[in-house]
């Protein structure tokens, strides 16, 4: 059995506790604050200038999932989502490996 890294076990905790929004309607729809977008990193061009437009509008940090956005939330063709909990979302961005890549102001 696959251990799951300590991120991924947070990501279930937002699902279980529906303190996470998946793709790119439900996120654009947003009416309170996000505290952390994810994307995924085979995410398209333009799918990934979506999901920084959602961080600069909450002002809050873009997070890259290189194992794959849709393995770590069990959603297949998952490419974005946005935590709407402000401890959980600080909780993934502390206990982010090398599987997640955390940018404050966006991607160049």
């Amino acid at each position: 059995m696959e251990k799951r890294a300590k991120a991924e076990s947070y990501i279930g905790f937002c699902l279980r506790a529906r303190k996470m929004v998946l793709g790119t309607g439900a996120t654009d729809c947003l009416k309170k604050g996000a505290y952390l977008i994810m994307v995924c990193s085979t995410a398209s061009s333009n799918c990934l200038k979506l999901a920084q437009k959602y961080a600069r509008r909450h002002s809050c940090p873009l997070m890259v999932c290189k194992s794959g956005l849709e393995n770590a939330v069990h959603k297949a063709g998952c490419k974005v989502a946005a935590v709407t909990d402000r401890g959980l979302a600080e909780a993934i961005i502390s206990a982010a490996d090398e599987n997640f890549e955390i940018y404050a102001g966006g991607i160049n």
